[in-house]
Parts: C-alpha cells; structure tokens; sequence
C-alpha cells in the first residue's frame, strides 16, 4: 500500500508541480469548552488539535469530521514547568507498557485523527526512549507526528526518523501573546518563512482573540498567494522533496 501512495504521489508531482507558498494553521487544546466549537466555522483548511478524554473532544470530532477537516490527537506530555497535564497524559514514570497503553487508549477515543502532535512536553520530549516507544504506536497506525517543538531540545523527531514515521516540526507560536499587533506580527513571520521555505505551520490556541484575529486574516492570506492546507499536505510534500533529492544524489554519482 505504501508503494501505491508514493506512486501516487509521484505521478502527481509528474502532471502539476507542488503548490508554492502553502501554510498549515493547527488550532491547539480542543475539547474543554463549548466555545472551541465556534472555531469550526473558520473558512479554510485549518487542522485541529483534540485533547483526549475532554468534555467536548467527541463533538468536535465528529462534527470537525463531516466538514471534512483534519484532526490531530493533542497528546498531553510531561513538561519542564510541572503544569497539571490532564487526563491521557505521558510522563516520565511510566514504563514503555503504561506509555503505550495510555497513548493507544487515548488514539481509539479519537479513530478521525490523521496525526500527533504533543501538548506541552518540554521534559518528555528531550528523552529518546520515550519518544521511541511514542513513534511505535505511531508507526503500528500509520500516523504522522507534529512536533510542536516546546523544547529546542526536542527528540521527537528524531526517534520519529529512526523508526520510519512521517514527521514535521512546528515553525511559529501564532497567539503566545494575543493583542491584535502580536499576531499580526506573528502571521507576518510565518509567511515570511513559507515564502522562504514554501512551506510552514503555525499553532494557535482557541482564544476569544485569536478567532477574531483569523476570521479576519485568513481570507487575506488566499488574496496573496498563500495556501491553506491539512498539515499532513505539508507532511507528504517533504518525503516527496526528499525522494526527489535523494533520486538526484542517485543520478549524480
């Protein structure tokens, strides 16, 4: 099957060649209030970030499903700060059956979800074998894993590429600070990167403000040529890119 999608891809890329300055906005911490609901009705592609085992994570699923949008289980990890986690969390304790187990129960609550990104995880992230025994369960389902990179020390990724499982980081926090001049600043450092890059992904979080913020900036970004899309459009686009140059290296020698 793997062989089919990459041919797929690939004959894709032969007819139109890959979109240029795509941006991907996942909307983060899903599911504890009513209120998150009201983000569905943003226009666009956004990807959405669903908290496990939350009052509202189930609606949102099903509804953000027949919109056709795409979701990410928002996977709590122990962070640095020692902020509570919530329900479904990984931590540094727990032995590689607990990891997984809780990881997998959290994952069947959630059976829409495309990927994993982590909440929080500024401690758990920075340690390789348990990141490994995340990037297990994540392989087993066929998932892709978003960084969203809470620690420059980050082993995600890393443990990710050593296993085989589809991945990508996160470039820029939209709403850490919510005035209306802060993201805007923040919307204007992530087209510079996807006009950079071609590409980039920014998390926000489901404030009153950032909503306000988007309704009004989305429609924008359309008018001047950017596009957005799923994040795991984004993720596909980088294993094509590296098939590509690694076809090159091929030919080259």
């Amino acid at each position: 099957m793997k062989i089919i999608k990459w041919l797929i891809l690939f004959i894709c890329l032969a007819c139109a060649s890959v979109s240029a300055k795509q941006i991907a906005i996942v909307i983060d911490d899903i599911g504890y209030h009513q209120r998150d609901l009201e983000f569905l009705s943003l226009p666009g592609q956004l990807t959405y970030s669903i908290l496990p085992h939350t009052p509202y994570s189930q609606i949102f699923a099903t509804l953000a499903s027949q919109s056709n949008k795409e979701l990410l289980l928002h996977v709590p990890m122990q962070a640095l700060n020692g902020k509570e986690l919530g329900p479904g969390a990984l931590t540094l304790n727990m032995n590689k059956e607990q990891l997984q187990q809780t990881l997998g129960t959290a994952l069947a609550s959630l059976p829409q979800v495309k990927g994993v990104n982590n909440h929080m995880g500024s401690a758990l992230t920075q340690k390789s074998q348990a990141m490994k025994w995340t990037m297990e369960v994540l392989k087993k389902r066929h998932l892709y894993f978003l960084d969203s990179r809470t620690t420059d020390l980050s082993q995600a990724q890393n443990a990710a590429n050593f296993l085989g499982v589809e991945n990508i980081g996160r470039h820029v926090f939209l709403d850490n600070i919510t005035t209306p001049e802060q993201l805007q600043f923040r919307l204007d450092e992530l087209k510079h990167k996807a006009e950079k890059h071609n590409f980039a992904i920014a998390i926000a979080h489901p404030y009153p403000e950032t909503i306000k913020f988007l309704r009004h900036a989305l429609p924008q970004l359309t008018e001047q040529g950017f596009e957005l899309v799923p994040v795991s459009q984004l993720v596909e686009r980088k294993y094509i890119q590296l098939a590509q140059a690694e076809n090159k290296g091929i030919s080259a020698r």
